[in-house]
């Protein structure tokens, strides 16, 4: 299937030696290191979406995180053009064959099945109408293809005398309203699993994925960590980790950019993360474990330090994201070997879940210690949210869910024994 990598790009110039055409490098431009690029199965590079990438990161009009976005997205659009074996360029005269439109039905019925976030189904369509609209305007496709019907919407903003001013946005009958889906949902459009699933997740993982997964997986699950942040780790961050105080079976790593080593975090927010003693050390002993240090002599200088490594010694994903093609893969296959042998815990399952489980795990914790005041700290300062709104949400849930249950209770209770 279609892969993404990270490279380090070099800028050259074309130019005229003696009559021949010869490549210098353009010792003005600095290196670019990280870049996204895509290839197809074949292992050709998708030139024009490389392209569109470069471009904006070169004339710094797109951060690199911004950049690996995109690509990650249009490594969906690539993947699904792949399995369904269509052109990127088939726009016939009917509107229901055109590989945009098509593209966008598949993403709608992943939303609406809960395999995909709301959220994420509006981003992927956006991106890809943003890589074709770069792609007309630079004149690498047809601007007499049927891709779209544009439209204009107007959007009300009132300033700060109270009059209404109308701002045109220009859009397209491909865009996907943001339409989250029912039931209580949390940080990017999850749901929690049970203790249950969990612990059965964990176990399936423990002898069906790699080591590094499962490690990745119980970091997730039982300190709340993000995915850029567990790819970040440092072997440095194991040894500086100190005793949390209150026990002492925690412990706390510093993360961030201010922490030493630095790991990275969303918002650049710095803290302490919880981890149990047990995890730790088991963390501890993979970093100097032979399979480990393997993977270490492959790694480029400047990732020779990260605890997470492929088995090609490259990152599990670039500094600053929380997107990981090598973890998809292996997430994929878990997922599939689980269905196989019925573990229905895993079967709509996402790695991001890790966080909102633990989350809701420490906020029902909380909430029965100290009340839902202190538990709101608890969880803020645990999962390192930037706004206190996003913690409320762990404690809305908790307390809707604690009763739901006494209700559930009350009305077993009072029609048990009634005789229907």
């Amino acid at each position: 299937m279609a892969d993404l990598e990270a490279i380090t790009f070099e800028p050259y110039r074309a130019c005229f030696e003696q009559g021949r055409l010869a490549w210098s490098a353009v010792t003005s431009a600095p290196l670019i290191r990280g870049l996204p690029q895509l290839f197809w199965e074949d292992g050709l590079p998708w030139r024009e979406a490389n392209l569109w990438l470069l471009e904006g990161v070169a004339a710094r009009t797109v951060k690199l995180r911004t950049a690996a976005a995109r690509a990650t997205s249009l490594l969906a659009y690539a993947r699904w053009l792949e399995n369904t074996g269509t052109d990127w360029r088939y726009f016939p005269p009917r509107k229901d064959e055109r590989c945009l439109v098509r593209y966008r039905g598949f993403l709608v019925s992943q939303r609406d099945d809960g395999t995909l976030a709301a959220s994420t189904a509006t981003q992927r369509m956006r991106t890809v109408v943003h890589f074709y609209r770069w792609m007309n305007a630079a004149g690498l496709i047809s601007a007499d293809w049927p891709m779209w019907r544009e439209k204009s919407v107007g959007i009300r903003l009132p300033d700060r005398f109270g009059f209404d001013r109308l701002i045109s946005s220009r859009t397209t009958d491909l865009a996907i309203p943001n339409r989250v889906r029912r039931g209580d949902r949390l940080e990017d459009g999850v749901v929690p699993v049970t203790q249950r699933d969990r612990d059965r997740i964990l176990t399936f993982a423990r002898s069906n994925a790699s080591e590094e997964t499962f490690l990745m997986l119980a970091i997730g699950f039982f300190t709340g960590m993000r995915l850029q942040t567990i790819s970040d780790l440092k072997v440095g961050s194991l040894d500086c980790a100190l005793p949390d105080g209150s026990s002492e079976d925690l412990y706390r790593i510093e993360v961030g950019p201010t922490a030493i080593p630095p790991v990275a975090t969303k918002f650049d927010v710095s803290g302490s993360i919880f981890i149990p003693k047990n995890l730790l050390d088991h963390l501890k002993q993979y970093s100097e474990s032979t399979r480990r240090l393997k993977r270490e002599a492959r790694a480029a200088n400047g990732l020779k330090d990260l605890l997470f490594l492929t088995r090609f010694g490259n990152a599990y994903a670039a500094r600053g994201t929380d997107k990981s093609s090598a973890l998809n893969v292996e997430m994929h296959a878990l997922r599939k070997r689980g269905k196989r042998q019925g573990i229905d815990a895993l079967s709509n399952f996402r790695f991001h879940q890790t966080r909102a489980t633990f989350a809701t795990e420490l906020a029902r914790a909380s909430i029965r210690a100290g009340g839902a005041i202190q538990a709101l700290q608890i969880v803020r300062e645990a999962l390192l949210h930037k706004s206190e709104a996003t913690s409320l949400k762990y404690i809305r849930f908790i307390e809707k869910v604690e009763t739901k249950k006494k209700v559930a209770d009350e009305f077993t209770r009072a029609f048990l024994g009634l005789d229907l």
